[in-house]
């Protein structure tokens, strides 16, 4: 008596056991579920869909919130069979059942954006082709993407895109507002996971497919962008409706337009950083207005995130300062970008031009050794570029032998150039 008393007492703490397990919720019927969970998840793992749904349907209808993966699985199921059926409406029938699960997994375990963000990516593999489905579609993607924001997985990011560029083909019901505005949407995300530095060049080959399928469905061009989007802009400032001028203007290839510079200034207002002052320093460049060009010059250093880039901001202020004969102020940024990095050829070229350029200035008329010095300090320069066209160049307009020897000078010995250039070099002789 006491022995069965005792297997009893250990029978029953085995079933609250099961029952009180961690992330499970086991039906009255502990022991036909536990096995019927065995039977379809076992088919399962050998792809054997057809032979998991009855004890897995059993489960969805005795037991919906047992636990999280009886829906994950599910979905599994009714996408393998789908990708197997050959039949048209069979095939439809498990695609419907296999997204339903994505639904039910929400309705009783809740995590709603992730769910979505998954259902997206095979309700688009379903439904791309059926234009029935788009409206419905865009409403799914627009839900994920609100829900998830730049935790959108990148493949919806181009789904979402694409079922628009149908949505729109098909003749559906879509505006060209309405398609910039998701445009829009979908390339902000694009840059913030840019931005984060993760799989950069292929976040950038989708953000040129997007704009590929924008030009398809809508006509971008300088003139829709000032007419429809510029006055807005103008009129209230506002940012998102600046990042869109700003986006479309590079996709119409735009940006000589007056309003693309004025995007990119209302959007570094707002959000500082490297790229929009680089864009606005070369915009004012070009256009001769240097003292603002320098301006933002200086505040694309600022924002530089790393070495390279702020090297290559002087180096673009060593050549507007060259490009205006302000020989002093060009060398000294190209130095400030060979000191970050030497490896920077163009500097060392940059400043060899500016010694070649410097010969009529810093002659003196007085000794011919003393004026050629200029092409010794710029063959030095082209030397450490490593160009052996510009240095045979250079020291071509070296002294002759006759010139040193006249003024009893010795080829090696420390002569200091002069003028503005006041470098020390050592004299040689032209071929």
């Amino acid at each position: 008596m006491k022995r069965e008393l005792f297997l009893g007492l250990i029978c029953v703490f085995v079933t609250v056991t099961a029952i009180a397990q961690p992330g499970w919720n086991w039906p009255e019927d502990v022991e036909k579920a536990k096995e019927k969970n065995a039977l379809y998840t076992d088919a399962l793992k050998s792809d054997q869909f057809q032979t998991a749904i009855e004890p897995h349907q059993w489960l969805l209808e005795k037991a919906p919130n047992l636990n999280e993966s009886l829906y994950i699985n599910g979905a599994k199921i009714y996408e393998g069979l789908a990708d197997k059926e050959s039949d048209a409406a069979k095939k439809i029938a498990f695609q419907d059942k296999a997204l339903e699960m994505y639904d039910l997994r929400i309705k009783h375990f809740g995590d709603e954006g992730n769910v979505l963000n998954r259902k997206s990516l095979i309700a688009y593999k379903y439904h791309k082709g059926n234009k029935s489905k788009y409206k419905e579609m865009i409403e799914l993607f627009d839900k994920t993407m609100k829900l998830n924001g730049e935790k959108t997985i990148d493949n919806n990011l181009i789904g979402y895109m694409d079922i628009i560029r149908r949505h729109k083909l098909s003749k559906g019901d879509i505006s060209d507002e309405t398609i910039i505005e998701k445009y829009g949407e979908i390339s902000d995300l694009i840059e913030i996971k840019i931005k984060q530095g993760k799989n950069v060049s292929k976040l950038e080959k989708y953000q040129e497919t997007i704009d590929s399928m924008l030009t398809q469905i809508v006509t971008v061009d300088c003139e829709f962008v000032e007419s429809n989007l510029g006055p807005k802009m103008k009129e209230t400032g506002d940012l998102k409706v600046a990042k869109k001028v700003f986006q479309l203007m590079l996709t119409g290839k735009c940006t000589d337009s007056p309003l693309f510079l004025e995007s990119a200034i209302i959007l570094f207002e707002k959000e500082p950083e490297f790229g929009l002052a680089k864009v606005i320093a070369l915009k004012h460049a070009s256009a001769g207005d240097l003292e603002t060009a320098h301006t933002y010059y200086d505040k694309a250093i600022e924002y530089a995130d790393d070495n390279l880039k702020k090297a290559e901001i002087y180096m673009s202020k060593a050549q507007l300062y060259s490009s205006k004969g302000q020989k002093v102020a060009a060398r000294t940024q190209a130095r400030k970008a060979l000191a970050i990095d030497p490896s920077m050829s163009d500097g060392y070229v940059l400043i060899g031009n500016l010694y070649m350029q410097s010969y009529q200035e810093c002659r003196q008329g007085v000794s011919k050794v003393d004026d050629r010095l200029v092409f010794i300090a710029a063959y030095n320069q082209y030397q450490k570029a490593g160009n052996s066209a510009m240095m045979q160049n250079a020291k071509e307009q070296f002294p002759s032998i006759e010139e040193i020897f006249e003024l009893g000078l010795k080829e090696g010995e420390v002569m200091n150039c002069g003028c503005w250039i006041n470098e020390s070099v050592k004299l040689a002789r032209r071929p």
